[in-house]
């Protein structure tokens, strides 16, 4: 059974906005799926629906076998949530404000836990430090420590490491990574493409409101994913030459460069023929090199097919 189990969700708010479109989404326990979208696209309120923050207009959403409103209390104990906006007491020590959070889920004290949950954040030495003394990267992590008081089952980050520097960031993405091996399900929404590259299992695709897909990672950059070959010319082109048209070549803007665009998986890629071509068409190369899609442009691709599609639509 998965962890997080959502089916036919749909959240609708006063005056008709609606933010959920029938959203059905497993989530495996211990797995990490980082879930992509522009602003507006529903990211937050499915997050804060799955944590009872807000509550469903229809569909039904289970986590660890609880229903989210009908067993909201059971629920909502396996659930730690990292928000987006930084809302602490700033006038309160980092240990009292994460003992108290443990508190607030009636978990008796455990001091030798805390301790290790601010050593695993490299917020031990900042025990004693007012809220307000901290930098705002060191203020993200006293809400993962705040999350993790409890001991919860299933974390969500939504865009934890906004606004945070590259150096803290990787430092936020190890303990994630710490986090999954102690069998924590992380649910990640981020802007930063390369942290749902860097750490994701499956990445999840949502746009108004819509899951476009869920994927394993590998999976999705090796069906999605194409490789391109860049043939760059000694001499500018006004056109592509007749001769190589059945390789649907694209010249670029300068005339300089063709570009090819294959499956690197295939048996057969057909650069071989391409490059022998070349001086047939009396083609002088000066410089080859390949690319590959990354996974920013796999979303981008995603994201404005759909809303291509929903312009037709309403065409």
């Amino acid at each position: 059974m998965a962890m997080v189990n959502i089916r036919d969700l749909r959240k609708v708010y006063e005056g008709g906005f609606e933010a959920l479109k029938g959203v059905s989404l497993d989530i495996e326990e211990g797995e990490i799926l980082a879930l992509l979208g522009p602003n507006g696209a529903g990211k937050t309120t499915l997050i804060s629906t799955i944590c009872g923050i807000t509550l469903p207009s229809s569909g039904r959403i289970e986590v660890g076998g609880h229903d989210v409103v009908d067993d909201y209390r059971q629920a909502r104990n396996l659930i730690g949530l990292v928000p987006q906006e930084i809302n602490l007491e700033p006038f309160e020590k980092v240990l009292n404000t994460v003992r108290f959070s443990r508190g607030l889920f009636g978990k008796p004290r455990d001091d030798a836990f805390v301790e290790q949950v601010l050593r695993k954040l490299s917020l031990w030495e900042k025990r004693d430090s007012r809220v307000m003394e901290l930098s705002g990267g060191m203020k993200r992590r006293v809400l993962i420590a705040k999350a993790l008081s409890h001991e919860p089952r299933v974390l969500f980050l939504d865009e934890p490491t906004a606004g945070v520097d590259v150096e803290l960031r990787r430092d936020m993405w190890e303990t994630v990574e710490e986090l999954k091996r102690d069998g924590v399900t992380i649910i990640l929404t981020t802007h930063y493409i390369e942290e749902a590259e860097e750490i994701a299992d499956r990445i999840g695709v949502i746009n108004g409101g819509e899951i476009l897909l869920v994927e394993e990672k590998e999976a999705l950059m090796a069906r999605m994913g194409q490789k391109e070959l860049h043939v760059e010319l000694t001499d500018a082109l006004d056109s592509v030459p007749e001769s190589l048209s059945s390789y649907d070549l694209k010249l670029s803007e300068d005339g300089q460069t063709l570009i090819y665009t294959f499956d690197a998986k295939a048996d057969r890629t057909g650069i071989g023929r391409l490059m022998a071509a070349m001086p047939e068409a009396g083609l002088k190369v000066c410089d080859v090199n390949t690319t590959q899609s990354s996974l920013e442009d796999i979303f981008v691709g995603l994201v404005h097919g759909q809303d291509k599609t929903e312009e037709e639509q309403v065409a």
